[in-house]
């Protein structure tokens, strides 16, 4: 399916030509028809010749309903627009070309109507001229009359030329339905149109509104009811869980967590810098209209502070309207979450980096160098590609080159660490996470390297060094242990050679010794030493057996028993015996 809006002057006879092209009525309301004059958007639909499928929106074309008329070009890639050949450019003409100008629009047609009763060739070369100057440069004409059906057949074969030429819609981009009509529908509920822009819609499918998801119970497209439809669509939706008074157009249905709300986003004019720009604007974006103030940083580039947030990406082309004399400026999204200005400088600054990013890609990696490291899926909620060089650690994209510099930078932090915490073998992981402003410590495993690694909890260089009175101390227990394994230490005999809970602690952590309990040290390896003693015992043994087969005391059995029963080694049967597993 194609979708195209009408555009032009009120009375040029755009509904008209609609109904001609479509055999539809687009206008809704019994005023409007009562009035011949478009209200609100219209919509209708076609086959042309070919089979191709076309979407109409019609916009209302009088003065006082311009933001009906923004609300219905927002999403849609191309434009009809008509002019009478009685009455010719008209400022009506003139302010919707500039909303299609400034929206970026480059497929347009032109046409002419009520050729029957004036001479279409002045209005057509006029219309021509004046539009190569715009954004849709040189547009084909046709003259039609809507009364007599002159025309029509080279209308609609000039919109097949128009068609084909326009890009491939994303069907699979993630999904933001701008709403523009809202209503309630007798057993069924609540039903909400749009254009489908990119992605695809399923019955079925949860998509977010606001802060909370709502269902896909139904869905139409050009009157008829389908399981998906893919973009470019005109779609009605069929929503479960939520209210019409809930509704209103301008919101917005999103694929959860594909894009972000923001209130305050930086902005570059389209057309270059304006000598004079108004304090507050209005924004229009999509369907939603919404006030902002504007605040210039330097040249072309703006930041606004929306009344209330919208799902804007990078790259999306907004409108300015000045209410006070209805001009219309473009604006490209260039950042939806910029950094403060607080320095005296910074908004120049800010605009002179902005400045420097001429594509999408340099201002990813811009951007990612300033952030340093992002959860991808926000990064990309932005609207962001991901940059030449970033790596994914997980839910994490970390710039470029960053991660090999923190991993350089580590080895002093760690060893400062150990100088400061000598019976210490390394700094905790969260320490290490804030001496490298890392948001999370899942993120150290891409910075820590050999010899560094990470262990129980720390960043430890392997070394396992203890200041050098504790290391003799140490060294005396394991040459006592040597002689005799299962021979631990009294606590009285540990504090003589200097070993308090700090010492031993940090001998344990350098795995030069075993806590098997309060007060009780054995060497490592005792696991194996005392499986191999309780092999030459009947099986099962006591408790007293076990002690007698170390060769200990009731002081080091008992705990080393229940270690031993933790660990696997031996197993505890319902008479307090036990056996070798």
């Amino acid at each position: 399916m194609d979708v195209l809006a009408t555009a032009g002057h009120v009375d040029h006879g755009k509904s008209a030509l609609v109904r001609a092209l479509t055999g539809m009525e687009p206008d809704r309301w019994a005023e409007e028809r009562r009035r011949g004059l478009t209200i609100d958007l219209g919509f209708a639909w076609t086959t042309l010749p070919s089979g191709r499928r076309l979407a109409v929106v019609d916009v209302p074309g009088h003065e006082r309903f311009v933001g009906n008329m923004l609300a219905g070009v927002g999403s849609v890639p191309a434009a009809l627009l008509v002019v009478a050949a009685d009455d010719g450019w008209s400022a009506q003409t003139a302010e919707h070309v500039a909303v299609l100008d400034a929206l970026g629009v480059r497929h347009a047609l032109v046409a002419v109507t009520k050729a029957d009763i004036a001479d279409p060739a002045p209005v057509l070369a006029d219309v021509h001229e004046r539009l190569t100057g715009t954004s849709m440069g040189d547009v084909p004409g046709v003259a039609v009359s809507a009364l007599t059906g002159a025309g029509l057949p080279e209308l609609a074969e000039a919109l097949e030329i128009l068609l084909a030429g326009l890009p491939t819609a994303d069907a699979d981009a993630p999904v933001r339905l701008w709403i523009d009509r809202a209503f309630t529908i007798r057993g069924a509920g609540t039903v909400v149109t749009g254009t489908l822009a990119a992605g695809t819609v399923a019955t079925g499918d949860r998509l977010l509104l606001g802060d909370r998801e709502v269902g896909v119970r139904g869905m139409h497209s050009l009157g008829e009811p389908v399981e998906r439809a893919a973009a470019t669509a005109r779609v009605a939706l069929n929503l479960r869980g939520v209210a019409l008074e809930e509704l209103s157009r301008g919101d917005a249905l999103l694929t959860p967590a594909a894009f972000r709300r923001t209130s305050l986003l930086d902005v570059t004019l389209a057309a270059g810098p304006e000598e004079s720009l108004p304090a507050e604007a209005v924004v229009h974006v999509g369907s939603a209209t919404v006030g902002a103030r504007l605040r210039p940083l330097d040249g072309a580039v703006l930041r606004l502070r929306l009344a209330s947030p919208l799902p804007v990406r990078i790259g999306d082309r907004l409108l300015l309207r000045d209410p006070g004399n209805r001009r219309v400026l473009g604006a490209d999204v260039r950042d939806v979450d910029p950094p403060e200005l607080r320095r005296r400088g910074a908004a120049r600054q800010r605009a002179a980096e902005l400045a420097a990013r001429p594509t999408l890609l340099a201002g990813a990696a811009a951007d990612l160098t300033r952030r340093r490291v992002v959860r991808a899926d926000d990064f990309a909620a932005m609207g962001w590609p991901v940059p030449e060089g970033a790596t994914v650690h997980g839910p994490w994209l970390v710039a470029p080159g960053l991660a090999d510099g923190l991993a350089a930078r580590l080895p002093r932090a760690v060893a400062a660490y150990r100088k400061a915490h000598p019976l210490e073998p390394g700094p905790p992981a969260e320490v290490v996470r804030r001496v490298l402003e890392l948001p999370d410590t899942e993120l150290l495993t891409a910075v820590v390297r050999p010899p560094l690694q990470l262990r129980e909890g720390r960043v430890v260089d392997g070394s396992a060094d203890l200041p050098p009175a504790v290391q003799r101390a140490v060294d005396g227990v394991r040459a006592r242990l040597a002689a005799d394994p299962f021979a631990a230490p009294e606590a009285g005999d540990l504090t003589a050679a200097g070993l308090g809970v700090r010492e031993l602690g940090a001998a344990v952590r350098s795995g030069q010794l075993l806590r098997i309990a309060e007060g009780v040290y054995l060497a490592p390896g005792i696991e194996g030493e005392a499986r191999a003693r309780l092999a030459d015992v009947a099986q099962p043994f006591t408790l007293s057996q076990a002690r007698q087969a170390w060769g200990t005391s009731r002081r080091v059995a008992v705990p080393l028993m229940e270690w031993l029963d933790r660990q696997g080694v031996t197993a505890r049967l319902p008479d307090n015996t036990r056996r070798l597993r």
